[in-house]
């Protein structure tokens, strides 16, 4: 049985047309099915999930996703199975508590049927890092599913539950959404408590959800969205009805009064990067047009320091990630070596050196010496003062528009292994999104089109918000969804 969108699932559960165990039976033949071309798991738990579904169809467990089949990203803690971040130095780790997310979805009653695969410590852009095998595309599974949420967004485009939580440190939910044809949302920093989230990158790392459609989004997005005392970084700002927020366009049947600011400095950015493949670029001037047509006005706005964005990104990230990432030394935390060893010294470089990946080991060291005596000014200062000035380029910018667009990603999915070898190549695939993370807005991607060729690739249209103003951008995207059917489209499997 094909898997209906969120809200559709669960108003047929509501209505008794069919039950969570069906559907969560579903999700599971699925995962049994294809799991092994997609490995968009790292774990699954039967049983736990038809517990949880028997549960609901037995009106024990209620709320607003009461009953329906969700996959959670391998570095939100849960006090159940392992919480690994596809890492061996965490391949046995066991939590003993729930991240805020996961506790506020079972809360809401969904039912999660496993752990998604990512990128080692949420570190890449393609889920080729991951220690326990890299994700493949639905769309094509000779491509990647974009990272480091690339697990999270297979799984949902390939069937195996209805929505999906990653986390986005420079545009990892938002870049494999494009690449695997979803919606994916980075809310505003704060507005997710990052509680039980397995630091990356402190100051940049956020929680948000996968779906097929804006309105499943914004009902994931309600449910995640709070205050929260047990995080320090965590608002104390009222959530909005996301769900009746995103309507209002669509009812309104116009997007009049609309501004989309276009920046220039996105395409001067994207243009020192290698470009933009021009079925993306047409991809995304048809998206324009669209919400023009139905009244939305596209105006010029200017993000100065866009071109530094990808520097400053690479030196605030390694530095905090250097930091998060010195407790697994095999005595505190993580994998420790089983070799002899001399002295201390010698455990934690052995227990490192087996533990984590190349491109963790890639970024501990670029951190590391940004942060060491000497250099501290030069790279980690100089890169918090672009982030400032970043900041206040989005603050101007948004005096004169309501939400900024452009591409999500400069391409569509490219094969496995084409840009393993170059790493820089690599941290050029945020280009569009990582900016967003520096500045702390809300950002989201939605499904704009495909390529052409035998085997079409998804493409997203990338929207930003102002800090706190979700409701504005997920009316833009639920408008354009309402008038085009690129949402609708499913991978086919062979």
């Amino acid at each position: 049985m094909p898997l209906p969108s969120l809200l559709a699932a669960r108003d047929a559960i509501r209505a008794k047309d069919v039950s969570s165990d069906e559907l969560v039976r579903a999700a599971l033949a699925a995962i049994d099915q294809h799991d092994q071309d997609i490995k968009a798991f790292v774990s699954t738990d039967a049983q736990r999930a038809l517990r949880r579904a028997a549960n609901v169809d037995a009106g024990s467990v209620t709320g607003p996703l009461a009953g329906v089949p969700i996959a959670v990203k391998d570095n939100l803690c849960t006090s159940w199975g392992t919480t690994t971040c596809s890492s061996k130095m965490l391949e046995h780790f066991k939590s003993p508590y729930d991240a805020t997310a996961i506790r506020k979805l079972e809360e809401a009653g969904a039912v999660i049927v496993g752990k998604t695969n990512l990128d080692e410590f949420a570190m890449g852009s393609s889920t080729e890092n991951s220690a326990f095998g890299s994700t493949r595309n639905p769309w094509d599974t000779d491509r990647v599913p974009g990272g480091s949420s690339g697990g999270s967004a297979a799984a949902l485009a390939a069937g195996f539950c209805v929505g999906s939580i990653g986390s986005d440190t420079g545009g990892s939910i938002r870049q494999p959404a494009s690449l695997c044809g979803t919606v994916g949302i980075k809310p505003t920093y704060g507005r997710v408590s990052r509680y039980g989230l397995v630091a990356f990158a402190s100051s940049l790392d956020q929680i948000g959800p996968f779906a097929w459609t804006v309105s499943d989004a914004a009902l994931l997005l309600n449910v995640l969205c709070g205050h929260d005392p047990l995080d320090s970084t965590s608002a104390p700002v009222e959530v909005p009805d996301f769900v009746a927020e995103a309507e209002k366009l669509v009812q309104a049947g116009s997007a009049k009064g609309l501004r989309i600011g276009i920046a220039k400095e996105f395409t001067s950015a994207a243009e020192q990067s290698g470009g933009v493949d021009p079925e993306v670029q047409a991809a995304f001037d048809a998206a324009l047009a669209v919400l023009q047509e139905h009244g939305a006005e596209v105006v010029d706005v200017s993000l100065p320091h866009t071109e530094y964005g990808i520097a400053a990104y690479y030196v605030i990230a390694p530095c905090e990630a250097s930091s998060n990432l010195a407790r697994y030394d095999g005595v505190h935390f993580g994998h420790r070596t089983s070799e002899p060893v001399q002295d201390i010294i010698e455990l934690f470089s052995k227990s490192r050196e087996e533990g984590f990946g190349p491109e963790v080991k890639r970024r501990i060291m670029i951190g590391t010496y940004a942060l060491s005596s000497g250099y501290y000014d030069a790279y980690y200062n100089t890169a918090l003062k672009v982030r400032t000035r970043i900041a206040q380029d989005f603050e101007q910018a948004f005096q004169k528009c309501d939400v900024i667009a452009s591409p999500t990603s400069p391409f569509p999915a490219f094969k496995v292994g084409e840009k393993a070898a170059d790493p820089l190549s690599m941290y050029l695939c945020d280009v569009f999104t990582v900016t967003s993370n520096i500045a702390g807005n809300c950002s989201m991607s939605v499904p704009c089109g495909f390529t052409s060729g035998e085997k079409p690739l998804p493409i997203g249209l990338h929207l930003i918000g102002p800090a706190f103003a979700e409701s504005k951008m997920l009316q833009a995207g639920r408008l354009f969804e309402s008038v085009t059917d690129f949402h609708t489209k499913r991978p086919v499997f062979d």
